[in-house]
């Protein structure tokens, strides 16, 4: 196999592991709306405080686990995979059974914890999710290992899409029949294992096919390295779910004794709205950016061609150009958004506060996974867990104070602290310039040319509606959000901080790239 050839199956492989992540990603920011819309903002705060469980251990291991079989079974002989596999599994099993036993048998206690023993019911529900974990992740890390992408990108698509699919349906059922909220939460919580369950089926045949027929054996530390490869590669996608874990056991027992227990769970719920708002930006900021990280490894590893440098440059302005486009965005149309999504404009200002961590977030990401492909591992999960820290205390000291504004202005200093701490230690291992004062000048430019498009356009069309309440801000949503959109990118595209060769590079870059040309006829494309 020629490296041309091999560095265009390794291209093709990752586009569409992307292009998997990109669907899944939005489906899990998606469904949260119509499921909010179908239990209200008590019952959405029901499956929220229980979800991070199910979702630390699936992203671990499912995720986590799967990149480190590949990774161990990548440098390793074929002599030795078999024994890799059975060390491998029989410590996600281990873990498995350690995460099932935890949920089932602790649910009384993990709920006493949270402040609402109903919710013991949910977590015995996703106790059975975890069942999957294991063969889920040999089977993803074997395939990936033999580049065999399209069984492991298919099977991340359909798990998210029945998961998806169970949750909506059940909670419609059970709304319909008139079960409890937290019936309604179980079979939503329930629906993890549906998916995994299904995932599983999708990926046997393409394993049976391929899976180790000798009897191998590897004594190198396999379960350490698999443990501190999973944890590394995880832990960034793990972080916000950490987040979501301290809210779930501090933000409902901080707001019960001033609010009443239906009143914080309102408010849990009217915080919680922003979860899918969030996972939207961070999608869109990183998604694109993030396909960047394997050329960055792949230059360093052949040292020819383009510079890792270039790469890395550009992840960095993308992500945060659509960072921040995001979040000015929905700031200056949260009220509309707010309400046209989820019924009421309630929470607004807690939910433009929270918005903003999608600036961090999206650098957190792309940061750790660089400095992953570096080896650097311990640092970020260092800052990682200090920002944690800082995000608990937060809720302790701001709850109290400001409510659910409190717990989302927590959430921001914890990541900006992840955030900034991140670009300093990576300027000691790379001393490399993410961009030049011209990039950040011109990013202020579209922002500010964003808001007083967006700004005119409210002021001016409001009082012209025939419509009111829900209906207005369904307008105001599908009209200003792609106004503002379409300002920003004319800017930017204007200004060429990002070029026509830099936007080739990104998938889906082609058209911003013809966009960019059509505005500057005379610019040579550079």
């Amino acid at each position: 196999m020629t490296a041309q050839h091999s560095m265009a199956s390794f291209l093709k492989g990752a586009a569409l592991l992307t292009l998997a992540g990109f669907v899944v990603k939005l489906l899990s920011a998606v469904y949260r709306v119509p499921f909010q819309n179908l239990v209200g903002d008590e019952g959405f705060y029901i499956y929220q405080q229980v979800y991070p469980f199910v979702a630390i251990f699936g992203i671990w291991t499912s995720y986590g686990f799967a990149v480190a079989v590949s990774k161990l079974l990548a440098e390793h002989q074929d002599i030795e995979h078999a024994g890799i596999l059975r060390a491998a599994f029989w410590l996600i099993a281990i873990i498995s059974a350690s995460a099932f036993a935890v949920l089932y048998l602790g649910a009384g206690v993990l709920a006493g914890w949270m402040g609402d023993p109903l919710l013991a019911g949910l977590l015995r529900a996703g106790a059975f999710a975890v069942v999957f974990m294991a063969p889920l992740a040999i089977m993803k890390g074997r395939l990936q290992a033999t580049g065999n992408m399209a069984p492991v990108a298919t099977a991340q698509v359909a798990e998210q899409a029945v998961r998806v699919a169970v949750i909506l349906i059940g909670a419609f059922a059970a709304v319909s029949s008139g079960l409890s909220l937290y019936a309604a939460g179980q079979v939503a919580i329930a629906a993890a294992g549906a998916g995994a369950f299904a995932a599983v089926l999708l990926l046997w045949r393409s394993y049976r096919s391929q899976r180790e027929r000798s009897i191998g054996t590897f004594r190198g530390g396999t379960t350490k390295k698999l443990l501190v490869t999973s944890l590394s590669v995880s832990m960034s996608s793990l972080l916000l779910v950490l987040f979501q874990l301290v809210d779930s056991f501090t933000v409902y027992r901080l707001l019960e004794q001033p609010l009443g227990a239906e009143a914080a769970m309102e408010q849990k719920g009217i915080y919680d709205r922003a979860q899918p708002l969030v996972q939207f930006g961070i999608l869109l900021a990183t998604s694109l950016t993030l396909s960047l990280v394997p050329l960055i490894a792949r230059t360093m590893q052949e040292k020819s061609g383009r510079s890792p440098a270039l790469y890395a440059s550009l992840a960095f302005r993308v992500s945060v150009l659509f960072a921040v486009a995001a979040s000015a965005g929905l700031t200056l149309v949260m009220p509309y958004v707010n309400e046209a999504l989820f019924k009421t404009p309630d929470g607004s200002v807690a939910l433009i506060v929270f918005n903003w961590q999608i600036v961090s977030m999206s650098l957190v990401l792309v940061l750790t996974a660089i400095l992953y492909g570096f080896g650097k591992i311990r640092v970020p999960a260092l800052l990682l867990f200090i920002g944690l820290m800082l995000k608990l205390a937060g809720n302790l000291l701001l709850v109290p104070l400001y409510g659910i504004t409190g717990a989302a202005l927590a959430g921001n200093i914890g990541l900006a602290f992840i955030a900034a701490a991140l670009i300093c230690y990576f300027k000691k291992v790379w001393p490399l310039q993410f961009a030049h004062a011209r990039f950040y000048g011109w990013l202020t430019a579209a922002s500010v040319a964003m808001t007083i498009a967006v700004y005119a356009f409210v002021v001016v069309l409001v009082p012209l509606l025939p419509w009111s309440g829900r209906w207005e801000a369904v307008f105001i949503t599908l009209t200003a959000v792609p106004l503002g959109a379409a300002v920003f990118l004319l800017v930017v595209s204007k200004s060429r901080i990002i070029t026509e060769r830099e936007w080739y590079i990104i998938p889906f870059g082609r058209r911003l790239a013809a966009l960019q040309l059509a505005l500057n006829p005379r610019k040579k494309r550079s």
